[in-house]
């Protein structure tokens, strides 16, 4: 079973995307923090994340740079290879289902409509809970 789910704040706008076949393509990363052991730094992971469709619309349309968002989906490993000749590996999640965690600052004047889509679908820091943005 390959699911995966994530709490974490967007590192930057998400980018939005078309394919040929004119499908929207969301792409983003979430800085997840990783549990916090008394003594040491905090840490976080930074998770790349691909979604498509019209729920990749509402994210392009209503998500902000900061601003938290839960996120469901399944871990994908892929290659290439690079112009040296070697086998280059990259981790992405590919998003089935969202939930807004927080309210975020971008209008709602937007064509998408989330009440539509049911359930309310790099630095080198981590995000606090408490981001100034």
């Amino acid at each position: 079973m390959n699911i995966i789910h994530l709490l974490g704040r967007l590192t930057k706008e998400p980018e939005i995307k078309m394919s040929q076949k004119e499908m929207p393509i969301a792409s983003f990363t979430l800085a997840v923090d990783r549990p916090y052991q008394k003594g040491k730094e905090k840490e976080c992971d930074f998770i790349n994340c691909i979604m498509f469709g019209k729920r990749a619309e509402v994210i392009g349309n209503y998500v902000d740079k900061g601003q938290r968002l839960l996120v469901t989906g399944s871990l994908r490993n892929n290659s290439f290879v690079g112009k040296d000749g070697t086998k280059k590996y990259y981790t992405n999640v590919i998003v089935n289902d969202f939930e807004f965690i927080e309210k975020g600052n971008k209008s709602a004047e937007k064509k998408t409509s989330m009440e539509s889509f049911g359930k309310a679908e790099k630095d080198n820091t981590c995000f606090d809970e408490e981001v100034p943005f």
